[in-house]
């Protein structure tokens, strides 16, 4: 009788203990927010690879790094920063070893299939327009507009996810731009 009644003083006290004495733990704030997240860290492997397939296995290896550094992860920090800095480190040590291994060249834009969620036609068009140019750029360049321009990072931001300098950050904006406006120039001077 002793003994049941230890154990049902146990089990009810047991939330408000266990409550007491956790802190919010990385772990949570990762696994709750992967799953929002995760779309963003599919596109970003998407701008760092050129390819679905290698998108697709980046970004579960992101997902799988992170929930096994989950304790690595400051709660209160932006988790959508630590996951692409993730991506990124495992996407360039990919990179180096395949280096090492064999020389590896991109897929073409063109062998790349879009994902539509049924918008316009014309939206499509100017989406598939748009990526083809983006894809058309170095590496380094993709994925500097992509943070910038579509994930809506600061400039500094983004210096600080790729581990470069703002200047350099604003130089590679710059000469996408530049390299997006003299391939638009010598499609319209073709047409013509």
């Amino acid at each position: 009788m002793i003994n049941d009644a230890c154990q049902l003083i146990n089990t009810s006290l047991e939330p408000t203990i266990r409550n007491f004495f956790s802190t919010r733990s990385g772990q949570d704030d990762v696994r709750n927010g992967l799953t929002k997240l995760y779309p963003r860290v599919w596109r970003f492997a998407l701008a760092l690879s050129a390819d679905r397939s290698v998108a697709d296995d980046l970004a579960q290896a992101t997902a799988i790094r992170a929930l096994e550094n989950a304790d690595k992860f400051k709660p209160g920090t932006h988790l959508d920063r630590w996951l692409f800095t993730i991506a990124r480190r495992i996407w360039l040590n990919e990179k180096r070893a395949e280096a090492v291994r064999r020389a590896g060249g991109l897929v073409p834009v063109e062998e790349i299939d879009i994902p539509a969620d049924s918008p316009e036609t014309e939206t499509n068009i100017l989406a598939r327009e748009v990526l083809n140019q983006i894809m058309a750029l170095p590496e380094a360049q993709r994925a500097t507009v992509l943070l910038v321009y579509v994930e809506g990072y600061a400039y500094r931001e983004a210096a600080d996810l790729l581990d470069i300098p703002v200047g350099t950050v604003m130089s590679r904006l710059a000469a996408a731009r530049k390299s997006i406006v003299t391939a638009q120039d010598n499609r319209r001077r073709s047409t013509f």
